[in-house]
């Protein structure tokens, strides 16, 4: 039975800023309630790599702080974010120094008055859609924990699953948003390239990855973009203007869109889709017909996309590997990884495939002439193992990886805004999805639809299990 603890740590980070505003909640009793939900529920998931309690409560009591979007919302930071005074280990034993200074999005989010409570676990350099490694051991789904949270920013899902923090950083590089979502349960946005600054960072895997956040309502989605978009000195990708509220965008109607319906796959690809999956699929699509928009079938011209994705996500793992402190304490599988992306895709190829790339990505934006909206499965099933193939030689470990992530990667090349919602439940309990992609810039026009598929079908009412534990149940009171 759900407790008054868990009510509140399942607000949401929309709501939480709401009652720190009106005074009805301190902040120090929002960290002190994740803090003491990390302790009851972290041993069995595993999804931080480190707490920051003492900076969390010092923050909590700083009461020029306790305004903004986010005011006084604990949030956990992924390990792929700097976070001043930290570690950036990105989920190896190659450990580096403590960063100097925030990255720009977790200074946006502080701007905005959310507290950083945590850093959260990422496979080793996030190359895979499953977060397990040598460093930090196996992160875990709480809806099943042995299944996987997805990767590689499946310690944020894992967290925000199971209410350990209202919200957490994501980033997404070929699924690694929409993969823990699917996963997990949760809404993940991958926005326009650009649309999020990565500073420091100029450019991410050549373009292929951006920064968002996981949250478990569209609302709260769209209120964490509001809170961390837009341009910053440095950046090289820059998204279409926005100058709206994506929450705003998120509580009103589309009006009436015309919706592509595509399972299609890229070619050479090669996955089959569950039965599970198929039908959220197929459901979403007739509930988008019974609110009133135009569904047609239509494909996207992918061409050699997928097959360019991959050269392109090798070079870039080869040349990441080389930054490291340490290559040699690198896991075997980056170590073959890398020398596969050093040695079939030379720096002519990478070039040539990059400068390829414009004219793919108008092949696949020609659909976009005739629609609003493109709707696919998310994945092609539940969420798998807890360990993925982590420890496996690489042609298993790409296979796995490969039917995992089917339909994301496509929409990394092209730089296409895509979100990933819950879409019921499949015979084995676990999370259903489906995907919707937009035109570069169309985030609110994603956000607006996916508010109207919730509202219709509702999915944050129901909550993993283990995300109601009884060790949770010591209530700190609230200061003076």
């Amino acid at each position: 039975m759900a407790t008054a603890d868990d009510d509140l740590a399942f607000a949401g980070p929309g709501e939480l800023a709401e009652l720190v505003g009106s005074r009805q909640a301190h902040p120090r009793e929002l960290v002190e309630l994740y803090l003491r939900r990390i302790e009851a529920l972290d041993p069995r998931l595993n999804a931080f790599r480190t707490t920051m309690a003492e900076e969390a409560l010092a923050a909590a009591e700083d009461a020029g702080a306790h305004d903004g979007l986010l005011a006084g919302v604990p949030v956990a930071v992924k390990d792929e974010m700097a976070v001043a005074g930290q570690a950036l280990t990105r989920g190896s034993r190659s450990y580096g120094p403590s960063e100097p200074a925030d990255s720009e999005i977790v200074r946006r989010l502080r701007a905005a008055g959310a507290i950083s409570i945590g850093i959260t676990n990422v496979p080793e350099m996030m190359i895979w859609p499953w977060t397990a490694s040598d460093a930090n051991g196996i992160t875990r789904n709480p809806w099943d924990p042995s299944r996987t949270p997805g990767g590689s920013s499946g310690g944020s899902a894992a967290a925000v699953a199971a209410g350990m923090v209202p919200a957490a950083t994501a980033a997404d590089g070929g699924g690694s948003i929409r993969i823990p979502a699917a996963c997990c349960g949760l809404v993940g946005m991958k926005p326009t390239r650009g649309r999020v600054s990565l500073m420091p960072v100029t450019r991410a895997w050549f373009g292929l990855s951006g920064d968002g956040a996981l949250a478990r309502t569209v609302k709260d989605s769209a209120l964490l973009l509001d809170a961390i978009h837009g341009p910053a000195p440095g950046d090289v990708d820059h998204a279409p203007p926005f100058d709206g509220a994506y929450r705003e965008a998120a509580e009103r109607p589309p009006g009436k869109l015309r919706i592509a319906l595509s399972r299609k796959l890229p070619p050479g690809v090669i996955v089959r889709l569950s039965d599970d999956q198929r039908g959220a699929w197929e459901r979403t699509g007739q509930l988008l017909e019974g609110l009133g928009h135009e569904v047609v079938q239509r494909d996207p011209s992918y061409g050699t996309l997928a097959v360019d994705f991959t050269q392109v996500w090798m070079r870039a793992v080869y040349e990441e590997s080389r930054v490291v402190p340490d290559v040699t304490k690198l896991e075997p599988l980056t170590r073959q990884t890398a020398a596969l992306g050093r040695r079939v895709v030379p720096p002519w190829r990478r070039d040539r495939l990059l400068a390829k790339r414009a004219k793919t990505t108008a092949a696949v934006l020609k659909l976009w002439d005739e629609i609003d909206v493109l709707l696919t499965p998310g994945m092609a099933d539940t969420a798998g193992p807890a360990e993925g193939a982590y420890g496996r030689s690489f042609p298993v470990a790409f296979d796995r990886a490969a039917r995992t992530v089917a339909w994301f990667p496509a929409f990394n090349s092209t730089g296409q805004p895509a979100i990933t919602i819950p879409a019921g439940f499949g015979f084995d309990g676990l999370p259903l999805s489906v995907q919707l992609v937009g035109r570069p810039g169309a985030e609110d026009l994603l956000y607006s639809l996916a508010g109207q598929l919730e509202a219709a079908r509702p999915w944050a009412d129901r909550l993993p299990s283990l995300a109601t534990p009884a060790a949770a149940t010591v209530r700190s009171s609230s200061p003076d």
